[in-house]
């Protein structure tokens, strides 16, 4: 056995101190790093876990997001599209409006003009309705008269046609019948056709009235009766 004392042992001695010394530090750091880096890359996977989960679920959010952004953009594609086919028919809708105003307006103008041409008829009516009594009137006057001197009767036969039937002209033959027809076209003219054998006419007719009845004191009203009755006769139709 070699002695301490000897510089050689001591030094191995030493050195082989440095080594146990160097190994169980070795060991115990070891040992301490790799139950921290144990820990470490625990701690470092739940993180990455942590960070995948969220990754995964922002992911997702923005899919669902950019869907939704997408769903966003058609619909306001067609709202765009549904605005304009309105707009273009409320535009149609206010033409309509404006041109049923247009054309209410002239109804509008037009019972206005046809109001006032109604009055302007129904004063014109009236008037001419005065007028036709008085004449009416004038006429039954001078049948009267016709009727109570030359016994005249008025018939009415086929075809719109009027007889006059005259007694009382003639003095020899008082009964002797003198008839003359009376027809009134569709322009509003008279067509006269005797059928008695003596033909006459309504002037003539006058004439010879006012010389049997020159002792009546209605002979200056019979003359212009029978004038009367040509341009009134027409009464008699209806």
């Amino acid at each position: 056995m070699a002695s301490i004392r000897d510089y050689n042992v001591v030094e191995q001695f030493n050195s082989r101190l440095e080594e146990i010394r160097s190994k169980l530090l070795d060991q115990a750091m070891g040992e301490v790093l790799s139950d921290r880096v144990a820990e470490l890359c625990q701690e470092h996977r739940q993180y990455m876990k942590a960070v995948l989960g969220t990754c995964f679920k922002k992911c997702k959010e923005d899919e669902n997001m950019f869907d939704m952004i997408q769903t966003f953009k058609e619909d306001l594609k067609e709202k765009t599209a549904s605005l304009k086919e309105k707009g273009a028919e409320h535009l149609e809708v206010v033409s309509e409006i404006e041109d049923k105003e247009h054309h209410k307006a002239l109804l509008f103008q037009r019972i206005e003009k046809l109001k006032k041409d109604q009055a302007k008829n129904r004063e014109l009516i009236q008037s001419q309705n005065k007028a036709n009594k008085d004449r009416l009137k004038k006429l039954n006057k001078c049948k009267d008269i016709f009727q109570k001197h030359l016994s005249l009767e008025i018939r009415k036969i086929q075809g719109e046609k009027l007889q006059f039937v005259f007694r009382n002209i003639s003095r020899k033959d008082p009964d002797m019948v003198h008839t003359f027809l009376l027809q009134l076209d569709a322009e509003g003219v008279y067509h006269s056709k005797y059928s008695s054998s003596d033909l006459f006419t309504i002037f003539d007719f006058c004439k010879i009235k006012l010389v049997t009845i020159k002792k009546l004191s209605t002979v200056n009203y019979v003359f212009p009766c029978a004038f009367e009755l040509d341009s009134h006769v027409a009464c008699l139709y209806r």
